[in-house]
């Protein structure tokens, strides 16, 4: 295979593990339709940079370090499970709370860089996405990569996250999604803090099996 070649194939593999449905889709969700498309796209930025993290990790070896020292990958899983379990517990007890939803006026919105740090938090905290990159490196790089590969893959690897959760962020923007939303937010937003919860505790139980094994 062309380092061409692997190049698009390390995308295309992280965009695969980008649209699969994980806590950064219903974070950028909620926040696009909670706050504003550019809050939303905030957060896009957020999660694509904390993908150029991890993909600067992963070339420099780091994250494939990580599978080799337990105790770190296991304080991981714990740091991420709680700060999701935490987060999905302020979305569930939200859920009744009044809401003011941004409609493009003067009125301002979220502040951009909470819907951004918040993003990035998120995608950083989960063990699992630095596993994810760790892997697909592992598997496509190969032994000698080229020095225009390596200074590429970051800003592209930032680019394909970014650029699927602006997707995301635009299509739950629009009207529709936000009526539906607003009809149903009690619930929605219920579901969307256990999911965010379960993701969490999930993360702390591996942790605890993980330690005892």
């Amino acid at each position: 295979m062309s380092v061409t070649a692997i190049f698009f194939a390390i995308l295309g593999a992280l965009l695969i593990g980008a649209v699969s449905p994980g806590p950064c889709f219903v974070l950028v969700s909620r926040i696009a339709i909670t706050a504003s498309r550019r809050n939303g796209l905030a957060a896009a930025l957020g999660i694509g940079l904390g993908g150029a993290l991890f993909g600067c990790l992963a070339v420099a070896g780091l994250t494939a370090l990580l599978l080799k020292l337990q105790w770190l990958y296991i304080a991981l899983k714990f740091i991420g499970g709680v700060y999701l379990l935490i987060l999905g517990i302020r979305i569930f007890r939200g859920a009744t709370a009044p809401l003011s939803i941004d409609t493009g006026g003067p009125v301002a919105a979220a502040p951009l860089l909470r819907s951004f740090s918040t993003a990035f938090v998120t995608q950083i905290s989960n063990p699992k996405a630095a596993v994810v990159y760790a892997s697909v490196f592992a598997a496509l790089m190969p032994k000698s990569p080229p020095l225009w590969l390596l200074l590429a893959l970051p800003p592209m690897l930032l680019f394909v996250e970014a650029s699927w959760y602006a997707i995301v962020a635009i299509a739950f923007s629009a009207a529709s999604p936000r009526a539906i939303y607003l009809n149903s937010r009690k619930w929605i937003d219920r579901i969307a803090g256990t999911a965010m919860g379960g993701l969490g505790l999930r993360l702390l139980v591996e942790g605890f099996r993980a330690q005892k094994s």
